[in-house]
């Protein structure tokens, strides 16, 4: 599935992969790659035999951010990413990182050479970062005369400190992969982050869809709520839980022995 190809899809062993494919521009985001990332997180939305998603990149960058030559040679870009609709809760250009947060599944993102702007709001909407130990970063909207409004508020809240959050917003500066570790927006270095992501996504993909997408949910509705509304959501989302297939399937292959080959899951149900 893609625009152009600027988008790949592919989905195997429970396990999508989604690439950033306009190498020959840094994977600078066109429209084509805006709407080819909504297409995609659509139809990993609809597809319940999907257990994680992985985010990268072809070429030798994961995105150095929206293209603003492409935005000059197409002005009508601009309203078509920026305006929202009265019956909508955000404009594309909001959407196409929030999407990734709003899956029902875990989403990580593998992250090499530079991820600028627009590519590290996308990077920071995914649940886990994994990025070789050179990577280069940038909150880079300063440069513009802009602020990340692809729903960095939203992430940057909840990843690091409001200090270093506005420190790297307001001067736009780069800062290394290991920089961004210690700031709590990357989750992990690694040589080879496809490698590291694939590994995640292979054990996340042997426990229960159901409760993998539970936790997601249930993270999503609690983190920094008060105590008394993050009881009531755990209590909720285990109703849910309790007694159905998976579940029952989780149990029995926990209980069996480590000779017995464990029952496959059955294809998840969402939470929302």
């Amino acid at each position: 599935m893609s625009n152009d190809n600027k988008v790949i899809l592919e989905i195997r062993d429970h396990i999508a992969w989604v690439y950033l494919n306009r190498p020959e521009k840094l994977n600078g985001l066109d429209m084509d790659m805006f709407n080819g990332l909504v297409a995609a997180a659509k139809k990993i939305r609809k597809d319940r035999s999907v257990r994680a998603v992985i985010l990268a990149a072809k070429g030798a960058s994961f995105s150095a951010g929206l293209d603003f030559k492409a935005v000059s040679k197409t002005p009508s870009m601009i309203p078509k990413l920026f305006l929202k609709f009265p019956w909508t809760k955000m404009n594309l250009a909001q959407r196409i990182a929030h999407i990734w947060r709003d899956l029902p599944v875990p989403v990580i993102c593998a992250i090499h050479g530079n991820c600028f702007g627009g590519g590290m709001q996308i990077a920071l909407a995914a649940d886990y970062r994994i990025a070789t130990p050179d990577a280069n970063l940038c909150i880079m909207e300063m440069k513009w005369g802009l602020i990340p409004d692809m729903s960095g508020m939203v992430t940057l809240s909840r990843l690091t400190r409001v200090d270093i959050a506005q420190e790297l917003t307001m001067t736009g500066r780069q800062f290394s992969a290991e920089e961004g570790y210690e700031y709590g927006l990357i989750s992990k270095l690694a040589a080879d982050p496809q490698a590291e992501a694939l590994a995640l996504a292979e054990t996340i993909a042997t426990k229960s869809p159901d409760a993998i997408a539970a936790t997601k949910y249930l993270f999503k509705k609690t983190w920094k709520a008060d105590t008394w509304k993050a009881l009531r959501w755990e209590r909720w989302v285990q109703t849910r839980l309790l007694g159905r297939k998976n579940q029952q399937i989780a149990m029995k292959n926990g209980l069996a022995g480590k000779d017995k080959a464990p029952k496959p899951f059955v294809n998840r149900r969402s939470f929302r």
